[in-house]
C-alpha cells in the first residue's frame, strides 16, 4: 500500500520534473502501489510516468491500471508500443480490457496484435458474461502422461516464465482431453524415471467454459484450489481460472449482490467514477417499481377506512406491524441469499427452508407478541382486546414475513433471476402490503369495526 509520505515524495518529483529521480523511485516500487499513484495523477501526467517505466515492469503496471486509465495509455502510446503491452499482458487480463474499451480502440489492439493473441481473445470474447469462460486464462503448463518426470520439469522451465502459474500441471492426451493434474511440488520430490501418470491424480475437479463463474468461484473456495481447469462440451482443456481471477470475480459478484440488493442496477465502475446521469439511471427502474407497488399499500388502507374511523387506536400500530414484518422478511432472504451465493442451499431445498422459517418464526413471534400484548394493557388500560389483536397479527405478519422471504430468493433462482433481487426492499414492500390485510383482517374478527 503506498504511504502518505511516499506519495508526497514521488509528487514533488513529479511537480519539479525530475523523471531520472522518478524512474529510479518507481522502479524499486511495487506494481499495484506504481498503478495507484498512476491512477491519482492528471491524464496527462499519468501517460508520461507510464513511458517512464522500464518494459518489464511496465507490463506489470499496466495489469494494474483501471480499464479508463489503461484506455487512455493504449490511445497515447505507438502502435508497436500498443502490441508489445497486449503480448505481455494475461489474456483474460487483456480481454477484461477490452470488453470495456471502445469499437475504434479494440479494432487497433486487435490489428496491433500477433495472429496467436488475436484468436486467443476472440475466443474468449465470444464467452458469455458472467461464464468461467469470461475469467479463465490459455496460459497454463499442460504435460503428457508419458513423460518422465525429468522431462516434466524441463517443459515447465523452458515454457513456465509465460505462464501465470505453474504450481498445477494439467495432463491431456492428443486430443487436449483433460486426464490428470500433478503439483509441481510430487514432481520435483519425485525420481527422475518416474512418468507424470504415476504421479498425476485422475479425480479432477473441473468447470465448464458456459457455467457460471459463480460456481468456479465456489468450487475453488471449497477445494482449496490454487487454479481451477475449464474444460469444452468434449472435456478438452481450454484454460484455467487462477485465484486472483477468482478473488476478481468473487469481489464483482459480492458488488453486483450488494447494489441488487439495495434495488439499484449493478455497475462495475467506483463511485467516484461513475458519472451522475449512469447513477441515476441504475437506480431510477427499481425506485419507480418499488414507488409503484408501494401503492398498494395505499389502496388496502382505503379499504379499510371504516375501521380507522371506528377504532382509531388501530393506526397507531401499523408502522411497528409494518417495519417489522419488513426487518423479519429481509433476515430470512439474507440469509437464504448469502446460503444460495455460497453454494450451501440450493432450489431442492424449498421445502427445508419453510420448515425451518415457520420453527424461527414461532420461536421469534411469540416473544414479539407477548411484549406487544403487556405494551398495551400498560399504555391503553381497558383496551385488551386490542391488544390481542396486536399481538395475534404480529404473530402471523413474522410467519409470513419469514417465510416469503426464505422462499422468494429460491423461485427467483429458479425462473433463472438472480436471487439477491429478492432482497430487503422488494421484500419490505411485499410484507408491508401482507401484514396490513392480516392486520386488518384479524381486527375485523375481533374488533366491533
Amino acid at each position: 500500500m503506498l504511504n502518505q509520505v511516499k506519495a508526497v515524495e514521488l509528487a514533488l518529483l513529479v511537480g519539479g520534473k525530475d523523471y531520472r529521480a522518478l524512474r529510479d523511485a518507481l522502479s524499486e516500487m511495487h506494481e499495484v502501489d506504481v498503478a495507484q499513484f498512476i491512477e491519482e495523477l492528471p491524464k496527462k501526467q499519468s501517460v508520461v510516468l507510464f513511458r517512464l517505466l522500464p518494459k518489464d515492469q511496465a507490463m506489470e503496471v499496466f495489469a494494474e491500471l483501471s480499464v479508463e486509465t489503461q484506455e487512455r495509455i493504449a490511445s497515447a502510446v505507438t502502435d508497436d508500443e500498443l502490441s508489445d503491452l497486449v503480448e505481455e499482458l494475461a489474456v483474460d487480463d487483456a480481454v477484461d480490457m477490452l470488453e470495456e474499451m471502445p469499437a475504434a480502440l479494440v479494432k487497433r489492439v486487435l490489428k496491433t496484435s500477433s495472429h496467436e493473441t488475436r484468436s486467443l481473445i476472440n475466443q474468449f470474447l465470444h464467452y458469455p458474461d458472467d461464464s468461467a469462460g469470461s475469467i479463465m486464462t490459455a496460459e497454463y503448463t499442460n504435460l503428457r502422461r508419458d513423460m518422465t518426470v525429468e522431462a516434466a520439469i524441463k517443459r515447465i522451465r523452458r515454457t513456465g516464465e509465460d505462464r501465470e502459474t505453474i504450481y498445477n500441471c494439467y495432463v491431456t492426451d492428443d486430443s487436449r482431453l483433460l486426464v490428470g493434474v500433478v503439483t509441481v511440488k510430487d514432481i520435483l520430490l519425485a525420481r527422475d524415471d518416474e512418468t507424470v501418470e504415476s504421479l498425476m491424480e485422475t479425480n479432477i475437479i473441473s468447470v465448464a467454459t458456459t457455467e457460471d463463474r459463480e460456481t468456479a468461484v465456489n468450487l475453488m473456495a471449497k477445494y482449496d484450489l490454487m487454479s481451477l481447469p475449464v474444460v469444452d462440451a468434449e472435456g478438452r482443456l481450454v484454460g484455467i481460472v487462477t485465484i486472483d481471477d477468482a478473488m476478481d470475480a468473487m469481489q464483482e459478484e459480492a458488488t453486483e449482490d450488494f447494489q441488487r440488493m439495495s434495488a439499484m442496477a449493478p455497475s462495475e465502475r467506483p463511485y467516484l467514477r461513475t458519472g451522475v446521469l449512469s447513477m441515476a439511471r441504475n437506480r431510477v427502474l427499481w425506485l419507480t417499481v418499488l414507488m409503484v407497488s408501494a401503492m398498494i399499500t395505499g389502496y388496502i388502507l382505503g379499504l379499510y377506512e371504516e375501521a380507522f374511523i371506528a377504532l382509531p387506536l388501530l393506526v397507531t400500530f401499523i408502522p411497528m406491524l409494518t417495519d417489522t414484518g419488513g426487518n423479519a422478511g429481509s433476515q430470512s432472504s439474507t440469509m437464504v441469499i448469502r446460503g444460495m451465493a455460497l453454494g450451501e442451499i440450493s432450489t431442492k431445498d424449498a421445502p427445508a427452508i419453510v420448515a425451518k422459517e415457520l420453527g424461527v418464526s414461532l420461536l421469534v413471534g411469540v416473544p414479539l407478541a407477548v411484549v406487544n400484548y403487556a405494551r398495551v394493557l400498560i399504555g391503553y388500560p381497558g383496551q385488551a382486546a386490542v391488544g390481542l389483536t396486536v399481538s395475534l397479527a404480529m404473530l402471523i405478519t413474522v410467519g409470513l414475513a419469514n417465510t416469503i422471504g426464505g422462499i422468494l430468493p429460491i423461485l427467483a433462482k429458479l425462473f433463472r433471476a438472480d436471487p439477491a433481487l429478492m432482497a430487503s426492499p422488494l421484500i419490505a414492500t411485499l410484507v408491508d402490503a401482507m401484514s396490513l390485510v392480516v392486520y386488518f383482517t384479524v381486527a375485523t374478527l375481533l374488533l366491533p369495526v
